[in-house]
């Protein structure tokens, strides 16, 4: 396209968005919409990610012990667990450790401890895995070992949790494409209407420029560059929109689910996120405007 050409297209397009300011307005917005509840989805399927990654780091298997061991059994039972080609480290809880813990964890309402014995709680082995073996097969395997050994009455690590977040990160994984789906042919039959506005208030202008003989590509252009125009802004707002929550639900989420949730644990969308949702608005946008484009045009060249 030559450069007299490409001032043609962008001087129509200027014209366009300040003769149809609101419909472009309301265009970029649906757009915004759509793009905000699918980056949504995104947001928290990448929260959910990182919560998995930080809980794997710190995943421990925790071996109750029975209260008939003694100490000169404990020694052996401690070299044989440190022995495992998986485990990194074996740490012993005596049961005044325990209660202390609990007490601590409890907080304000440790009161409600007053009257217990301080030795209730069983003494415990925190075991704690190598970085390249904590997955869901390792663990079960170590495990089961475990239950096997004399002087352990029980073994606990935190598979169901694990199980459940990875259920709803899948259900949110479907869910962001499905409903995705649906927003995003909506969203492009929007977009196809306000090219249909656009193109009906040029629709003498068209014909004039298909009888002198105009390249097609020439009368496509400016509705196309303004699909992407809407698109860019409809995905721009959605992205600061979802900034705004972000910043919102990260401090109402830290101060009260602090304890099992740090502040600094929740992330935002990396650039590959960033440059998803900037794609699908251009592609929204150009996508929308080449369809109605392609009906309307033939229609008239007839």
């Amino acid at each position: 396209m030559k450069f007299p050409q490409i001032s043609f297209v962008f001087r129509r397009v200027l014209k366009s968005l300040r003769e149809l300011l609101w419909t472009h307005i309301l265009t970029s917005g649906t757009m915004a919409l759509t793009l905000f509840i699918f980056g949504g989805f995104l947001l928290i399927q990448e929260n959910l990610h990182g919560m998995l990654r930080g809980w794997g780091s710190q995943l421990q298997i925790f071996a109750y012990l029975e209260n008939s061991l003694s100490p000169a059994d404990l020694k052996p039972l401690l070299q044989g667990i440190r022995s495992y080609p998986e485990v990194e480290s074996v740490r012993f809880v005596s049961k005044a450790e325990a209660w202390e813990s609990f007490r601590k964890a409890l907080g304000a309402q440790s009161g409600v401890l007053q009257g217990l014995q301080a030795d209730i709680l069983p003494s415990s082995l925190e075991i704690v895995l190598k970085s390249d073996q904590r997955h869901r097969t390792s663990v079960e395997n170590v495990a089961t070992r475990l239950r096997g050994l004399k002087g352990i009455s029980e073994v606990e690590y935190p598979e169901e949790w694990m199980e459940k977040l990875s259920l709803l990160m899948l259900g949110i994984q479907w869910a962001k494409w499905v409903l995705g789906g649906f927003l995003f042919i909506a969203t492009l039959l929007i977009v196809g209407s306000t090219v249909k506005l656009a193109i009906l208030a040029r629709k003498n202008e068209i014909e004039i420029m298909q009888l002198v003989g105009a390249p097609e590509g020439l009368i496509k252009a400016p509705f196309v560059v303004e699909g992407m125009i809407q698109g860019l802004v409809g995905a721009s707002l959605s992205l600061l929109l979802l900034w705004l929550l972000f910043f919102f639900l990260s401090f109402q989420l830290a101060s009260s689910f602090g304890v099992f949730i740090p502040q600094n644990q929740f992330r935002f969308l990396d650039w590959n996120g960033v440059s998803l949702l900037l794609f699908l608005g251009w592609v929204m946008g150009a996508g929308g405007s080449l369809f109605s484009l392609r009906k309307f045009l033939k229609t008239w060249g007839r």
